[in-house]
């Protein structure tokens, strides 16, 4: 029996979207940050909140990693253009 496989390259973000997609991250992330730090100082009044922002932490740290990718190709980039 013989399978055929297909790819198809309409799922392939183009540089345009991958700069939304980056921007949205990096909002997401500065969004999520400043609701840590406001929600922290009721942290010790209140149990619920305290799981919740142990809970942020599933959010922040994916999105701190996709920033630092961000961070390192276009330092990488920039100092290609220099060199």
């Amino acid at each position: 029996m013989i399978f055929t496989i297909s790819v198809t390259t309409g799922n392939i973000p183009t540089t345009g979207q991958t700069m939304i997609y980056g921007v949205l991250a990096v909002i997401t992330l500065i969004a999520f940050l400043g609701l840590k730090e406001i929600l922290s100082s009721e942290e010790l009044k209140n149990q619920q909140i305290k799981a919740f922002i142990s809970g942020l932490n599933i959010v922040i740290i994916p999105l701190l990693i996709v920033f630092l990718c961000i961070l390192v190709y276009k330092v990488v980039t920039t100092l290609k253009i220099i060199i």
